[in-house]
């Protein structure tokens, strides 16, 4: 997948947050409205982690090394990962302290009271910018899946990243301007206080769902069925038709590693299990270009191994020290 349109949502999302969140400080320290503090660092913490998201882009591109054999483009994960502990700390539980400060001592808002009106609506329609341009970068690579399965089952973190935190920074304005509203429609702060509160669960909920799914990715994912479907296509158009066990991982967005044992047939020459596994590599890389690592292992099949398993299954799991082996990269 290309990082290009990655790179587009974030930068757009960064120019977004850092305009508004500007403003929404100026209207804090004009009108002393928590919805507004809230906001603004919510602000902070969204400009904070779209410049991770691009420093993770940046470390992931170096190139492999002896220390890092298989390169860097897992970056990309823990960079997102960080992004779910700022969101959640900085963002969320920040917000929730400010609620129950101001749950305890409520105030009006007595000064400059159209300041949060304009600034909210405002920051509205730019982050409407910002998520309209995530959601047409998204719709350019989920395919046929809804937006709940494409941040599920994508194996690139930065826009289901931006997408989450751009609909999480709708909701909380819309939670801000609902707060500030009734705090200057019935003068109670306690208003001002619930829509702080509802800004900083939104954020708590955001982040622990960012976390899980980067977790998993950070663990070591398998391909996506429909790659896997393409790799079992090629492995069946070459002569290694019959594999014994399968196994698949993201290193990143970008590089998928696959490693396989397969059956020969008895009496086979090296050079002809050679070109078969030359054979396989190519279609395997047609089918799915972010197959950069592929290591086949030749074997012959064994009473009782009938069958594939692919991607994590016990039968067969661990090959021989004696086997042959045929490794490409």
């Amino acid at each position: 997948m290309s990082t290009d349109g990655s790179t587009k949502a974030i930068v757009a999302a960064l120019s977004a947050n850092l305009g508004i969140g500007v403003t929404k400080f100026v209207a804090f320290a004009l009108t002393g409205a928590s919805s507004m503090l809230a906001e603004a660092i919510h602000s902070v913490a969204d400009s904070g982690n779209q410049i991770l998201l691009l420093v993770g882009g940046k470390q992931a591109r170096k190139e492999a090394d002896s220390e890092h054999p298989f390169g860097y483009a897992r970056n990309r994960y823990y960079y997102a990962f960080l992004v779910a502990v700022v969101l959640f700390s900085l963002g969320g539980l920040f917000a929730l302290y400010e609620a129950w400060h101001k749950f305890q001592h409520p105030e009006p808002i007595d000064s400059w009271q159209w300041v949060p009106i304009v600034v909210l609506v405002v920051a509205l329609g730019l982050e409407g910018f910002s998520f309209r341009t995530a959601v047409i970068e998204s719709n350019k690579v989920r395919g046929k899946l809804g937006w709940v399965g494409f941040i599920r089952k994508s194996r690139s973190p930065e826009l289901p990243v931006i997408l989450l935190e751009d609909f999480g920074a709708l909701l909380g304005l819309l939670f801000a301007l609902f707060g500030v509203s009734m705090t200057l429609i019935t003068g109670n702060g306690l208003w001002d206080a619930a829509g702080t509160a509802m800004i900083g669960l939104l954020l708590v909920v955001i982040a622990v769902v960012l976390a899980r799914e980067t977790k998993s990715m950070l663990m070591g994912e398998s391909v996506t069925p429909e790659d896997q479907e393409r790799i079992d296509a090629a492995f069946a158009a070459s002569g290694l038709g019959d594999v014994i066990h399968m196994r698949t991982m993201h290193l990143g967005p970008d590089d998928v590693l696959v490693a396989c044992k397969v059956a020969v047939l008895p009496g086979s020459t090296i050079e002809s299990i050679a070109e078969h596994v030359d054979d396989a590599e190519r279609r395997i890389r047609e089918a799915v270009p972010a197959a950069r690592l592929i290591f086949i292992e030749p074997d012959l099949r064994h009473a009782g191994t009938a069958g594939r398993v692919a991607n994590g299954g016990a039968t067969d799991a661990v090959a021989s020290q004696g086997d042959a082996e045929a490794s490409h990269s």
